[in-house]
């Protein structure tokens, strides 16, 4: 069968592969996207999971989308509409209180001073040096990492302009950052306050989504870094009305209109290489694709290990991409619900309001680290670290009338189990879920219509992510910034011409922010010299 030629070949329709394409149709190319999946989104779709019932079947909250990616796709003119609720995150005790923290910091403060007057005080301070830090770290995360062993001038030029930003932050800022990365969450909140709901709650930033405890080496870089896209200890709420898959609609649209060619149902099998360059794509159904320039959103594993003959590759470069941590340590929990689940700590507070952010279940740090214990062993926690929504509070259209979804993310959840599989162990987790939310809502279980139990293994085989890692590997200091995914190869660029990749296995790899497909836009186009053409309306 002959091969269809095309400019670029972009490989899955998720949200950094629709941006990258948005942003090389923009300078002019032809850019065409192929998802294997009948629709697009990867981890941030909209499903029906029970009659009447929609709900962010993976992914339920936005990174959130960078505001610069967000104007330049108009995506308010193509139906998207964000929510942010006041309220960030609801922290329930198993003793009946409960903390609420707020987008502002002093309403924050006020309701953690109903457990310590010190802690409220230092929650304004402590927002404020995040605040300094992300003017450093956000452009951190937007700009292309440079290469340690053979650094070019243009390189040495970008760390300049990176140190002086340092030097901006003043000595004690410094020290803080330098001191803060390598070190374990678990230890900067502690450096900061005394109430233990509190220190976990901001805790968990860095460990959700990774085999990574509050007391792991490193964790505070990944709260740092997520602090930084957002400016705020505890994180925020921003949901998509009508679920996450209205974000990934809205962005293939903008795509599309930019000129990009999008096709679902399209699986590709191998990514096609002569003389060290990639030549194109050849799908599942023996279809050729033809393309000088082959992007892949896939996750880096998949990538080198799954679509590329392996004599293409160094035997080296084989080597570290087999030792690249990418094991996935969340499961997912859907419920379709009859009513509002009444939280014990709500007693005063039966709107909803309150739930209308995140709910956070995991009281202390060192219920945290129980948690990762057992995954350690190869087990799921059987307490776990929770992570809840319930989006129908904000957008009532996701369920029937007086009913609601509840979407939880369960940590920890390890891809291979010791004892047993996944087929078997699937519904001995749902309940361990339920019956662990059901301490803080006894209510709950009574109200379940429908329960929705997708395991790590489920995210490997149906949404295609090696080891059911939603973030494409792991966020571990030796997997960030230069060496995302391997070091002098965090450059979006591979060892195969034309090869690029623009998914979170590269830097800053974060979530549903777009700043990876974004990056790595730019770095093809400079590339191809198209930053050079006058009528390019890029940047």
């Amino acid at each position: 069968m002959g091969a269809t030629p095309h400019d670029i070949v972009i490989i899955g329709a998720g949200h950094n592969g629709l941006v990258t394409a948005f942003y090389l149709a923009r300078a002019g190319l032809r850019p065409l996207v192929l998802e294997r999946r009948p629709v697009v989104g990867g981890v941030a779709i909209t499903d029906e999971f029970h009659p009447g019932f929609r709900c962010s079947t993976l992914a339920h909250l936005s990174g959130p989308l960078a505001a610069d990616i967000f104007r330049a796709m108009q995506l308010d003119r193509k139906g998207l509409e964000m929510l942010h609720p006041d309220t960030a995150v609801f922290a329930p005790a198993p003793d009946g209180r409960s903390l609420l923290l707020y987008r502002d910091a002093a309403r924050s403060a006020q309701e953690i001073a109903r457990f310590s007057r010190k802690d409220a005080d230092n929650y304004v301070e402590f927002q404020r040096v995040l605040s300094r830090l992300g003017k450093f770290l956000g452009p951190v995360l937007r700009m292309t990492p440079p290469r340690i062993d053979h650094p070019t001038a243009g390189d040495f030029w970008g760390l300049i302009k990176t140190l002086r930003q340092f030097r901006r932050l003043g000595r004690k800022d410094m020290f803080r950052l330098l001191r803060w990365g390598p070190t374990a969450v678990a230890d900067v909140v502690g450096e900061w306050f005394e109430g233990e709901l509190l220190r976990a709650t901001l805790a968990a930033r860095g460990i959700f989504g990774n085999f990574l405890g509050p007391w792991s080496p490193g964790s505070s870089a990944v709260f740092l870094l997520r602090a930084a896209s957002v400016g705020h200890p505890a994180g925020s709420a921003s949901f998509a009305r009508g679920g996450m898959g209205a974000l990934t609609q809205a962005l293939a649209s903008a795509a599309r209109q930019a000129g990009a060619e999008i096709r679902t149902g399209a699986d590709v099998a191998r990514i096609t290489v002569k003389g060290g360059s990639v030549t194109g794509v050849a799908l599942a159904s023996g279809e050729e694709i033809s393309a000088k320039t082959v992007v892949s959103n896939a996750d880096p594993r998949r990538t080198f290990l799954g679509l590329i003959d392996p004599v293409h590759l160094e035997p080296d470069f084989l080597l570290k991409m087999q030792s690249y941590r990418c094991t996935g340590s969340l499961a997912k929990v859907n419920l379709a619900l009859a009513g509002l689940p009444a939280f014990s700590a709500l007693k005063e507070r039966a709107d909803g309001a309150a739930l209308a952010g995140r709910i956070h279940i995991g009281p202390e740090i060192e219920y945290l680290e129980r948690a990762f214990d057992d995954a350690k062993y190869g087990d799921f926690s059987r307490q776990p670290y929770l992570d809840i929504t319930i989006p129908s509070i904000a957008d009532p259209s996701l369920a029937p009338p007086g009913r609601h979804v509840m979407s939880i993310w369960a940590q920890f959840a390890p891809f291979a189990l010791k004892q047993g599989d996944w087929k078997s162990q699937r519904e001995a987790l749902g309940d361990v879920v339920v019956n662990t939310l059901a301490a803080y809502a006894p209510n709950l279980p009574g109200l379940i219509l429908r329960r929705q139990v997708i395991t790590p293994q489920d995210i490997e085989e149906t949404y295609g992510l090696t080891g059911g890692h939603i973030f494409h590997g792991e966020l571990g200091l030796d997997q960030l910034f230069a060496m995302r995914p391997l070091l002098d190869w965090a450059r979006y660029r591979t060892p195969i011409r034309g090869l690029y990749l623009c998914g979170s296995g590269t830097h800053p790899g974060l979530g549903l922010t777009g700043a990876s497909g974004a990056n790595a836009a730019r770095e093809i186009l400079k590339d191809l010299n198209w930053l050079a053409n006058p009528w390019s309306r890029l940047y």
